[in-house]
């Protein structure tokens, strides 16, 4: 019986229901344990590493693996969950951006750095994840716990344009990708909120013209376990002087990587 094995993870799906199909497809694992190692959110695709049988036991020694992700952030727009899935926040000027300022301002941003975690995290605070403290409406009452991450190195893919109406297509698109949520046991979260996150969205849309452009960057990245891309799309907007949200995360590579001077760098060694 092999280890482990390496799934692509589709928009929309959680890392459960990615590894429950792959279950379904090779019926010689049916009743073996299954466990993910690094999840994805459900706006997230790529990669995932899936533990099989006795190797779940010993999951601990895959907590600390480096990944590689491509992501998009989309600048003038934010949300309470850092990606297109919450409730959000519309920037009244949307900057017009440069690939020079954003290949300028990210220079800062590799090496150790100290990250905020996403309020909408599974991160513990008080006996309880952060996401439910944001659900209840009672961020206030704590203070936001950081996590200090290595970005080996950071780069800039691309930057391009897209009108309100293309980004209102897509975004629906993948917001209505996730299956409904009837579990009683998440009702707190009602379904991902996706009544008002659909309004919010409709509000977008009709905040300006259909053809308005925003401002997309396309980044690489390769950074130590437990490196939130949303919370540094965030980030990336603020250096920016603007708010903005992960409009697109892949996950494209999970191993060990060694950094090496001048912004080099290998992977010793990759889960494929």
């Amino acid at each position: 019986m092999q280890k482990y094995v390496v799934l692509d993870k589709a928009v929309g799906q959680t890392p459960l229901e990615c590894a429950e199909l792959w279950r379904a497809a090779h019926t010689e694992y049916t009743g073996v344990s299954l466990a993910y190692a690094g999840r994805l959110d459900p706006m997230a695709s790529g990669k995932l590493l899936i533990l099989i049988g006795d190797e779940c036991k010993v999951q601990e020694k895959y907590h600390h693996l480096d990944k590689e992700y491509q992501f998009s952030v989309l600048f003038g727009v934010s949300s309470d969950t850092a990606d297109v899935l919450g409730r959000l926040t519309i920037a009244l000027k949307v900057p017009t951006l440069s690939k020079s300022q954003l290949v300028t301002s990210i220079k800062k941003l590799t090496g150790h750095v100290n990250l905020p975690y996403p309020h909408f995290s599974s991160k513990t605070v008080k006996g309880k994840p952060l996401h439910v403290w944001t659900l209840e409406g009672r961020l206030n009452e704590i203070k936001i716990p950081t996590k200090e991450s290595t970005i080996y190195s950071l780069k800039v893919v691309k930057i391009e344009t897209k009108t309100r109406q293309e980004i209102y297509d897509e975004v629906s698109e993948k917001i209505e990708s996730i299956k409904p949520v009837t579990d009683a046991s998440k009702a707190l979260g009602n379904d991902f909120r996706r009544v008002d996150v659909r309004k919010d969205w409709k509000l977008f849309l009709g905040t300006g013209k259909p053809t308005d452009t925003f401002t997309i960057g396309t980044f690489s990245c390769v950074a130590s376990s437990g490196t939130y891309m949303r919370t540094l799309s965030e980030v990336i907007a603020k250096q920016q002087t603007t708010n903005g949200l992960a409009y697109h995360i892949n996950r494209t590579k999970i191993g060990q990587y060694q950094k090496l001077p001048l912004g080099l760098g290998f992977w010793k060694s990759r889960f494929k």
